[in-house]
């Protein structure tokens, strides 16, 4: 069969997505450059690493990896509802929030459903709804890259089957405020699902102005799934876990019956559960990530370029050339970071916070980049 064949084989709706823009691997990067040395700030990974505990936890899950693991991630079910005062039976559980999107998507949405989202978006929040056979709106950010909270109810109607978006924004790293948040909530129509990715959340609740997104959504009386991670602030990108918050049980229930059995492995479970309970790791973390944000933020502004408003791991700008262009000339410096390429946002870029010399050098390899690139356009 040549190619065409092939590709006919897939769903329609799958042959019309591209891929997912994953982040490089460093090792790949050194590889094809030839280098010694690179800074990985594409994928906004935790430069901190794991607390000590994850090590010794998940050696000790390695002993037991013969055998499947909790099916219902009890120990880290019964964790996270002291931490959070929620009950242990609106907890769900997956390889990644990621896939708790991909399970989502295929349990609540079918052909000519209408879905709303924003964009610049995390490109799954599209991906997955569109190869269920959704019709996704985007919903585009103010030119300041904030939500336009006012486009957003407007583009909500009674055929709006679910709301779905990140907050903090990835890739833009804004949130919205307590007035905003109960403003969205109150348009929902009344058959709509919320579904709030809070993947960043760890690092947004460590600035006193994000609200308690969790809290108003709750009391809203409105059906929702709350996404969070454990690989970003706590480190544990590798292992692939995260979780949702439901609003009723039997939301749960929906989503266990099409998730795989065991999509959360044995030692990922142990990592989180000893993750969660080291809090000074994590503020640590948190501190570092904040600290050295406003400190780009500033170097950035230095260089002529404007940030968009960032309480996350990471901040979104753009320069006036192609992203793409600026990213090469990037990787070739042995610096790592995403060029976003959804239509109309080409020239954006986004930077994960690092480590303090992996900062320096991404700072300093930019100035020569965007130099260069201006030398060449004189």
């Amino acid at each position: 069969m040549n190619a065409n064949d092939l590709t006919l084989l897939a769903r329609a709706e799958v042959r019309e997505l591209a891929s997912y823009n994953a982040g490089l691997a460093a090792d790949a990067v050194r590889k094809r450059f030839g280098l010694t040395r690179v800074a990985k700030l594409g994928s906004n990974e935790n430069p901190m690493g794991t607390a000590p505990a994850v090590n010794a936890a998940t050696t000790q899950a390695c002993h037991e990896i013969a055998l499947y693991p909790d099916s219902g991630c009890q120990a880290l079910r019964s964790a996270l509802s002291e931490k959070l005062d929620v009950p242990e039976d609106r907890f769900v559980f997956g390889n990644g929030s990621e896939d708790l999107l991909s399970v989502i998507s295929r349990v609540f949405l079918d052909h000519d459903d209408e879905v709303v989202t924003v964009v610049p978006s995390f490109g799954l929040h599209f991906i997955f709804p569109v190869a269920a056979g959704a019709r996704v709106i985007g919903v585009p950010m103010t030119d300041q890259g904030t939500f336009d909270v006012a486009a957003m109810i407007s583009a909500l109607t009674p055929h709006t089957h679910v709301l779905m978006f990140s907050c903090p924004s990835n890739p833009v790293g804004c949130t919205l405020s307590a007035i905003e948040l109960k403003q969205l909530l109150d348009a929902l129509p009344p058959k709509c699902l919320l579904v709030f990715d809070e993947a960043y959340y760890e690092y947004a609740q460590w600035e006193p102005e994000y609200p308690d997104c969790l809290g108003l959504i709750q009391a809203s009386g409105k059906p929702f799934i709350l996404l969070r991670t454990f690989s970003k602030a706590y480190s544990l990108a590798g292992l692939r876990i995260g979780y949702g918050i439901v609003s009723d049980p039997l939301l749960a229930d929906l989503i266990n019956r099409l998730r795989t059995p065991f999509n959360v492995n044995r030692v990922a479970q142990a990592a989180a559960v000893a993750a969660l309970a080291d809090e000074n790791h994590l503020n640590a973390g948190l501190s570092h990530v904040a600290s050295e944000r406003r400190r780009l933020e500033i170097a950035l502004q230095e260089q002529g370029i404007t940030t968009a408003p960032s309480m996350a791991n990471f901040l979104f700008f753009s320069t006036p050339y192609p992203a793409e262009v600026i990213n090469q000339a990037l990787l070739r410096e042995g610096v790592i970071i995403k060029p976003w390429r959804e239509a109309g946002y080409t020239q954006y870029l986004r930077v994960s916070i690092g480590s303090c010399e992996d900062n320096d050098l991404f700072l300093h390899s930019l100035a020569r980049v965007l130099a260069a690139q201006e030398t060449r356009t004189d």
